[in-house]
């Protein structure tokens, strides 16, 4: 890593946001899993995203989940804070600070698709408005866009436009922003865990993980290892994880990442409509493989000596 990132790197657990048995949120299993991530040694947690149901959440709500994990953990707390309303986004973000969040995750506008230049004109807006740091963050499978390279590096000049979650699939396309900002103080996460390795070796600083909810040590492990030019380790660790990062996506995001925390005792695997449970057919084969993994821990021979 350069000396220019100066922002983001390592591990960022993607939070899931548990449910109780009437479908409000489970606070203290929230705290719970915050606090247990940060024992793991993540970076940083990242609540209220796709992976915790954001869709689904009214605006109290995430604001109130954000508290929770604010209070809970003295590590960076990235809330999302995304929408394809300009305005809501601002209000969220605003919001968001004020609960303790520290920097902002926010998904490019949906459903109504703006053009590059209505795409650019929302993320500087809301860093204009919110003084805090904030991750662009590119899923087109959710969005139905993706933002464009040319977007991403003219954004990377403000001061408030810190990062990049890159979740579009395309390796070619992520290696070209980090080659594009590599002079500015402007940092590439990955947002497939598959590509997380591969991500780091052109030139990303880390992950904004699902798969760390489960495994945030080997996460870090991994990271680290890679963050530390030790891609043997990194690759090692890559691999172990394979079977798991797949598994976790046979069904929409985060269905199979909630039925792999209440299988280690996390939380319920509850969702809320229209999401459901997870397929009976893939439970057995997910329980396999975390198991496989618990009787293997992993070393993170690296953990003080990266970022």
């Amino acid at each position: 890593m350069t000396g220019t990132h100066s922002h983001f790197a390592g591990v960022y657990p993607a939070m899931t946001t548990p449910f109780d048995e009437d479908g409000g949120i489970d606070h203290d299993q929230l705290a719970s899993d915050a606090r247990r991530l940060e024992d793991a040694g993540v970076d940083g947690v990242v609540p209220v995203g796709s992976t915790g149901e954001s869709a689904t959440l009214t605006h109290d709500e995430h604001v109130a989940v954000v508290e929770t994990v604010a209070d809970a953990v003295s590590v960076p707390v990235v809330a999302g804070a995304g929408s394809n309303s300009t305005r809501e986004a601002i209000e969220l973000g605003r919001r968001s600070v004020d609960a303790g969040a520290d920097a902002l995750l926010l998904i490019s506008p949906y459903y109504n698709k703006p053009e590059p230049a209505g795409m650019e004109e929302h993320f500087r807006t809301v860093a204009d408005e919110v003084d805090v740091p904030q991750i662009v963050y590119n899923v087109p499978s959710r969005t139905g866009r993706n933002v464009a390279v040319d977007t991403v590096v003219s954004l990377a000049s403000h001061e408030n436009v810190a990062g990049y979650k890159a979740a579009s699939g395309d390796l070619g396309r992520i290696s070209e922003v980090c080659e594009r900002t590599r002079d500015e103080a402007f940092d590439v996460l990955s947002g497939d865990d598959g590509l997380t390795l591969p991500t780091c070796s052109v030139g990303g600083t880390g992950t904004i993980s699902v798969v760390a909810n489960v495994e945030p040590e080997r996460s870090c492990a991994l990271v680290n290892a890679a963050l530390a030019d030790d891609y043997e380790r990194a690759r090692e660790i890559h691999h172990d994880l394979g079977p798991l990062v797949r598994e976790l996506f046979v069904e929409t995001n985060p269905i199979p990442v909630k039925e792999a925390m209440a299988i280690r005792g996390y939380g319920p695997a509850d969702l809320r409509p229209p999401l459901s449970r997870l397929s009976e057919e893939h439970v057995d084969d997910l329980a396999a493989l975390l198991d496989d993994l618990e009787t293997e821990p992993v070393e993170d021979e690296y953990a003080e000596a990266t970022p």
